[in-house]
């Protein structure tokens, strides 16, 4: 059985600590408190952003999975999370002379600025329009350029149970259809947490997955489809200015690569997923 350390176990940390729990791994899971960790997760208190809290590693880590969150939308919570605390945890484990065999990093889709409706995938360029994406590319390349072997995962927007905004959205009334096409791209949290877990088990991955569902989707069809389940109004036309500031993570993701390498969705499309955070 591996040995893994989860940094920034949060919300689908958590889910991943659980699925090697199972497994009959000993998994660590480092955050500033114990609340709500999964059973048979040992806790390591430690803060990210500050190196000396991260002097004593558990020892021999096999496997690192990286799930860290920014605190804040500003440029400094992003700094924190996604550039310092790569950094330091690397430089950590450098240290104390570990050896992880796989070492994996989540990042965001955010570092692709295309905004024409365009399909991109892991060799599409990167080119970030804000600095949540830039920070996220600066977080790949400590992991990619560090001194263990890597692999990031671009994950969309991460749904799941307790974390359903669209569905809340539209529930109140307020969701709009935009007069041009917006597509969007998901990933529910148990398929973020078993992507994991499937990359950290390989013996060669690729270096870089995108993390999404198997079809991106227009945003006004999701909250359509939302509506009908929940039985409420379809949502109204909205107006031009909407569509202007969606439009600028206006893309279709692939995640065709993650496909081939092996991995079984659980919710392969945003009906299965939502049709289980609506409860069938």
């Amino acid at each position: 059985m591996a040995r893994v350390l989860i940094a920034g176990c949060g919300y689908v940390g958590s889910t991943l600590a659980a699925l090697l729990a199972d497994e009959g791994h000993d998994v660590w899971a480092m955050r500033r408190t114990a609340a709500a960790l999964p059973p048979g997760v040992r806790h390591l208190a430690a803060d990210l952003r500050d190196p000396a809290s991260l002097a004593a590693l558990p020892e021999a880590l096999d496997r690192v999975a990286y799930t860290a969150t920014a605190d804040a939308f500003t440029d400094d919570a992003y700094r924190a999370a996604y550039v310092d605390g790569p950094r330091n945890l690397l430089a950590a484990l450098a240290r104390q002379g570990q050896a992880p065999r796989r070492v994996a990093f989540t990042s965001s889709t955010s570092v692709y600025g295309q905004a024409d409706g365009a399909w991109v995938d892991e060799d599409s360029p990167a080119a970030p329009a804000g600095f949540g994406g830039r920070r996220m590319l600066e977080g790949e390349r400590a992991f990619l350029d560090g001194p263990f072997p890597a692999t990031v995962l671009r994950l969309g927007g991460i749904y799941g149970p307790g974390r359903a905004s669209l569905v809340e959205k539209v529930r109140a009334g307020e969701a709009e259809c935009a007069p041009t096409p917006s597509w969007s791209n998901r990933i529910h949290r148990d398929d973020a947490a078993g992507a994991l877990r499937h990359v950290l088990s390989m013996e060669s991955p690729a270096p870089l997955y995108l993390c999404v569902d198997r079809e991106p989707a227009e945003l006004c069809d999701v909250y359509r489809w939302i509506a009908a389940r929940l039985g409420v109004p379809a949502p109204r036309a909205g107006s031009a200015a909407e569509t202007a500031e969606r439009s600028r993570g206006n893309k279709r993701c692939s995640s065709a690569r993650l496909a081939v390498s092996g991995y079984t969705f659980r919710h392969p499309t945003f009906r299965e997923g939502f049709g289980a955070v609506l409860g069938g």
